[in-house]
């Protein structure tokens, strides 16, 4: 309640204004007539603010009335919990100069030995230096977004928050400037069986369950220069195994990638190491498996899924990596069919790189993807961003857009109900003189 009023310094004859805290049941507080000068009320004495509430939970009594007991939700309800506040810094401040940390570097082997010591390849790393500093401030500003986000993530949080906090402290701390630089794509958040592309769209209540294994999968870009990165956060020991079999399985795909390096031979090691695993749930053991139709690809400005693929099971593409790519090594492991299908309730969409022409019908169509072009260009988005900047009831200009091969819808990938799915993901640039994990932290 707010405090009583004090008394006017001059006092009007025969009639006194008196303003009093509405009472505890919502209902308006009752004036005086100004026509009834016999019941005049005798002057309020000062109220000091400490009186304000009794040490037994009542309130102070306001003149002529008895004292009342403090309102029924103070002592009931739950008390709200305390707002999180952002960072109080950016990462480009932290580094005037404009020179951020290197990820983890990587000798060349074998028939690459040569490169580390070449002046030509050298010479030709210094002239790619401003790429690299772009691509390490959003690495940067990753490694920091996830290590807060780590510490307040927990079971009983609804996932849209998380979502927000997320998204939140990632544009915050890169100094978000349209364009130029901040998120690369939402916010993943699948849970359990669901392995990726999965962001609460408006209203989605969903909350994170203790007995959950969910993969947080969220980007950032400076100059378009794209940051991929992913982990996952279980709450049971007994997912333990499922999590390490997939973070020892990019960790293969990480130390298998280099210039010359075979697609379908990285992943041939992959499924090696993650299918050597397996997972007691509930008392029943379960082998752990590649999901064979997820796999990492290359990367390119402004664009997440370049026109490389790096499988996680043997077979595949024999197309070599080369000098100059940036690859995101991620590998999905599961106690399901090892093999996903799409769900429905689609979050996440993309513009096409090279569209076609499509005529569209609608006014409302048509100034929906001038605005997605205009503001994301061909970096991933989702419908809740959209309903958040104002450009709401989208679902049926969204679906013309898809249908017109303007924009690509990218649905949840499930596996078989009752399955457990983990995933861990790094970007990676492959230098003339060496790999560097651009991503790398000490979290993993």
């Amino acid at each position: 309640m707010s405090e009583v009023a004090q008394d006017q310094t001059e006092k009007k004859e025969n009639l006194e204004e008196v303003k009093a805290d509405p009472p505890a049941d919502g209902t308006p507080a009752e004036i005086p007539a100004a026509a009834a000068p016999k019941k005049k009320k005798k002057p309020k004495k000062k109220k000091k603010p400490a009186a304000a509430a009794g040490a037994d939970g009542t309130q102070a009594a306001e003149p002529g009335q008895p004292a009342q007991a403090a309102p029924q939700k103070q002592a009931n309800q739950p008390q709200k919990e305390k707002p999180w506040a952002l960072p109080n810094y950016t990462v480009p401040d932290l580094f005037p100069n404009g020179s951020y940390p290197e990820g983890e570097v990587c000798v060349y082997k074998g028939d690459n030995l040569w490169r580390s010591t070449s002046a030509e390849k050298r010479e030709l790393e210094r002239l790619n230096l401003p790429s690299y500093e772009n691509v390490r401030l959003a690495a940067e500003v990753h490694r920091r977004v996830r290590k807060e986000a780590q510490s307040w993530i927990k079971p009983g949080m609804k996932m849209i928050d998380i979502c927000k906090r997320i998204e939140a402290t990632n544009r915050h701390l890169v100094k978000a400037n349209g364009l130029e630089c901040g998120i690369a794509f939402p916010t993943g958040c699948s849970i359990n069986r669901c392995a990726a592309h999965y962001t609460p769209n408006t209203g989605d209540e969903t909350v994170l369950g203790k007995d959950d294994v969910v993969k947080f999968d969220f980007g950032t870009h400076v100059n378009g220069y794209i940051i991929d990165c992913a982990w996952t956060m279980h709450w049971n020991p007994q997912y333990d195994n499922l999590v390490k079999a997939v973070k020892e399985a990019t960790n293969t795909g990480i130390r298998e990638a280099g210039i010359d390096a075979r697609l379908c031979e990285i992943g041939a090691a992959i499924q090696e190491v993650m299918e050597s695993y397996e997972c007691t749930i509930n008392g029943k053991t379960y082998p752990v498996k590649s999901i064979r139709n997820l796999t990492g690809h290359s990367i390119d400005p402004y664009y997440i899924h370049g026109g490389k693929s790096v499988p996680i099971v043997k077979g595949g593409d024999g197309a070599k990596m080369e000098e100059g790519e940036y690859y995101a090594i991620e590998t999905f492991g599961s106690t399901g069919n090892g093999k996903v299908n799409e769900a429905d309730d689609c979050s996440h969409y993309m513009k096409v790189r090279d569209p076609p022409y499509a005529q569209l019908r609608t006014q409302k169509t048509r100034q929906l993807y001038n605005y997605i072009t205009k503001k994301y260009s061909t970096l991933a988005f989702c419908r809740r961003w959209l309903d958040e900047d104002g450009q709401d009831q989208n679902a049926a200009a969204l679906k013309q857009l898809v249908t017109a091969g303007l924009i690509t819808a990218h649905p949840p990938l499930v596996d078989i109900a009752g399955s457990y799915t983990a995933q861990f993901e790094h970007t990676l640039v492959l230098r003339p003189t060496c790999k560097e994990v651009l991503s790398r932290g000490d979290d993993y």
